[in-house]
């Protein structure tokens, strides 16, 4: 059990990015606090890992790719968390340990807004589906009214065209059975002549009704294949219309992606969710803040120390290296002045350029021959 204790306890100093010779050599506070620094990166990108597991699986839809995907944030969150607290080191002076913060706190808020999010849609599941529902239902019915508006003028043309034409029925009826009270009238005396009987006048009124007639059934027997024709063509307009409403309602249904979702928990209650935003930017940023509020300790100062060496080697190398390089200047310099008030050297030369100067004499002429 004390094995395993301890083999926690590196596992959560090596998150804490300390340099494992010096902190190994420390008091066991030093290792318990930076293993605790640790432990929180850890946990901190352990959470990561399920909030955009859960986010990507709202978008992907298969665990697998979600799981994937999610350990490769919670690691990138780690290794940046890691990074964040194992670049601040204790200085002399606090103004320049809070500059050497502040960028690293912004980053860090920015992580735990990150991971939050995702957590605050799974926590609030219930009330954001509910949200869902009430827009998908408005949406619907937006759908169906914008549908309806592509439709409803011709079918109401449509509709107007039939009723025109039972309206000319009507009244040619209504033309008819005037037609018949008239030639009955006469008939029975009650009108025109006022006598009984079927005499010319009722004849004629009689052969009016009869032609007339025939013009009502005529025009109900066209009047009906028109209708018939318009009606079919409702019917199909109609059936378009429920058609696409049912093409596209499963675009509505599916309306429930990681964006719809983030809007939907923007119209919650903002209070909660800033609760658990405060309480994720409080995870992310106490080892920061343990680093920074904390005097220099013994880690701090093998750190420092390991530090001053190295800087001090890099300083002595440069030194030499310079030292080395100005005496090779001054003793090239002393060599070449010697060498200038040499007379063995100088008759050396002096023969040397004789020569050339013949060579280039001889040279010249043979030019000067092959011109001519």
């Amino acid at each position: 059990m004390y094995k395993l204790i301890l083999m926690i306890k590196d596992f959560f100093i090596l998150c804490s990015g300390v340099d494992q010779n010096l902190i190994k050599d420390c008091a066991n506070g030093e290792q318990n606090k930076y293993a605790g620094i640790g432990a929180t990166i850890f946990f901190t990108a352990l959470m990561a890992t399920i909030a955009s597991a859960y986010a990507l699986y709202t978008v992907f839809d298969t665990i697998y790719t979600a799981i994937f995907f999610g350990i490769i944030w919670g690691l990138l969150i780690f290794n940046l968390d890691r990074f964040i607290v194992s670049t601040i080191k204790k200085r002399d002076s606090k103004r320049q340990e809070i500059v050497q913060v502040i960028p690293r706190l912004l980053l860090a808020m920015i992580i735990a807004v990150v991971i939050s999010k995702p957590l605050e849609l799974k926590i609030f599941e219930k009330e954001i589906n509910q949200v869902l529902l009430t827009e998908k239902n408005q949406m619907t019915l937006d759908n169906k009214t914008q549908i309806a508006q592509q439709f409803t003028p011709e079918i109401e043309k449509i509709n107007s065209e039939i009723a025109s034409l039972k309206e000319e029925i009507a009244t040619k009826e209504n033309e008819v059975n005037s037609l018949y009270e008239t030639y009955i009238s006469e008939a029975e005396g009650r009108k025109g002549t006022k006598l009984i009987g079927k005499g010319p006048v009722y004849k004629e009124k009689r052969e009016k009704h009869d032609a007339a007639l025939k013009e009502l059934n005529q025009l109900k027997t066209d009047t009906a294949e028109k209708i018939k024709a318009k009606e079919e063509t409702v019917t199909n307009l109609v059936q378009q219309q429920k058609e696409y409403e049912t093409k596209t309602q499963p675009i509505i249904s599916n309306f429930d992606g990681l964006m719809a979702r983030v809007n939907a928990l923007n119209k919650l209650p903002w209070l909660p969710s800033f609760f658990i935003f405060l309480l994720f930017l409080a995870i992310e940023t106490a080892p920061i803040f343990a680093k920074l509020i904390s005097s220099k300790s013994e880690y701090d100062f093998k750190l420092e120390n390991e530090e001053s060496k190295i800087r001090t080697w890099i300083q002595q190398q440069v030194h030499q290296r310079e030292a080395i390089l100005q005496t090779d200047k001054d003793l090239n310099d002393k060599i070449y002045s010697d060498l200038k008030t040499e007379e063995e050297l100088y008759n050396y030369k002096q023969k040397m350029a004789r020569n050339l100067l013949k060579l280039q004499a001889d040279s010249f002429y043979k030019n000067q021959q092959e011109i001519l």
